[in-house]
């Protein structure tokens, strides 16, 4: 990363009055994550597809972050992070300028830190760190992301407090204002998460609930603070729900070059009135992952996953991920990453019909038509 220190003369030209500080700082950085990309039964025809694909380890970006040290402890922060995609040039996350992040805040080493803005919920924060998608992102994670393991979504007006790490223990708070005059608790977001690390040792578990915005008609999308977690055919069926609800644990373990992380999460898309479907589709997921660092520059990994829904439908998906992650050097790597996955029961599509269960590995939005599907992907990352 490049670190650029701001004088007076800098900061005056970006907009920012007064005098810079002596330790103030304004660092640039990002990667870019792309990779050729094979996908068996990619959609209703069950057709395949080769193409270039941005973003399976860890998403396309750029972004600014600084602090200025304002005495006694106390620093000011913030952080404006934009996604893209490297094959077209185009904005990631609905086209946002700064999609992934966008905050300001105060941090004290003592009192903890408190961020407004566009954020990552506390579950994304402590919990996600844990389990296999930290390490192998988008190919390791739940079908259709219907836990948000895969941090789609991110939550726009909110308000997040982060303790300070008191002898392995630390937690993080956060509410997000749904902004509606008269109804302060349509689509407002709130969550919470702790995590304790001893050793070789790391626990955490959190909660997230996303509020719909609230209608006295039928509604056609979703419409809170978060952005939801709609990744494939697998939950687009519930974007009229009128919240979502997010439990999560996991646990990690390291022996030497071994990795071995387990978690399990339960969601639950719960409808009203104005929702499209009836009745609450609960998601419940369980997945464990072993990671070997074969040499300093060479990781392997292997996860499974099992996502099994009940309530409106019922479906059950197996997904077995398998990745090698070679670092050329500290800041560029190969990476070959793939996984299948196999569906059974039955699931909604978003026009209302129940269907039998199709293939969607992971998040990456592929719908089959067939109960079993493959994907690998070939890819480059690097790191500024």
């Amino acid at each position: 990363m490049k670190r650029i220190a701001l004088s007076t003369l800098s900061l005056a030209l970006l907009g920012v009055t007064g005098a810079a500080h002596a330790q103030s700082s304004v660092t640039l950085y990002g990667l870019i994550d792309e990779s050729f990309q094979y996908v068996h039964h990619a959609d209703a025809s069950n057709n395949n597809l080769y193409q270039l694909y941005s973003g399976n380890l860890q998403g396309s970006r750029w972004g600014l972050k600084g602090t200025e040290d304002l005495g006694g402890g106390l620093k000011a922060i913030f952080q404006l992070e934009n996604g893209f995609n490297p094959n077209n040039g185009k904005l990631g996350q609905g086209s946002r300028i700064f999609g992934r992040q966008a905050y300001v805040g105060l941090t004290h080493d003592s009192y903890g830190t408190v961020t407004l803005g566009r954020q990552y919920d506390p579950v994304v924060d402590l919990v996600q760190p844990l389990t296999a998608d930290n390490y192998f992102g988008s190919t390791f994670t739940t079908p259709g992301d219907v836990d948000n393991n895969d941090n789609s979504s991110r939550t726009n007006n909110a308000i997040k407090y982060t303790s300070p790490v008191f002898s392995g223990f630390q937690f993080e708070g956060f509410y997000a204002l749904g902004g509606v005059a008269g109804q302060t608790g349509s689509g407002q977001t709130w969550s919470g998460a702790a995590t304790y690390a001893t050793g070789p040792f790391s626990l955490a578990a959190g909660y997230i609930r996303m509020d719909n915005a609230s209608s006295s008609t039928l509604r056609t999308a979703w419409g809170g603070t978060s952005d939801g977690t709609f990744d494939s055919v697998i939950n687009n069926a519930y974007q009229t729900a009128k919240s979502i609800g997010i439990a999560s644990v996991a646990a990690q373990y390291i022996a030497g070059p071994f990795t071995f992380s387990l978690r399990y999460s339960n969601a639950q898309y719960k409808s009203d009135a104005a929702s499209a479907f009836g009745g609450t589709e609960k998601f419940n997921v369980g997945a464990g992952y072993v990671g070997y660092q074969l040499t300093p520059a060479m990781l392997l990994g292997l996860g499974y996953t099992y996502t099994h829904g009940t309530g409106d439908t019922k479906a059950t998906y197996h997904q077995i991920s398998l990745g090698g992650d070679y670092s050329l050097s500290k800041r560029t790597d190969l990476y070959l990453v793939g996984a299948y996955q196999h569906a059974s029961g039955s699931q909604r599509l978003a026009d209302g019909t129940v269907v039998g269960a199709g293939a969607s590995v992971a998040d990456y939005g592929y719908d089959s038509n067939s109960t079993g599907s493959e994907i690998v992907s070939l890819g480059i990352r690097h790191k500024f």
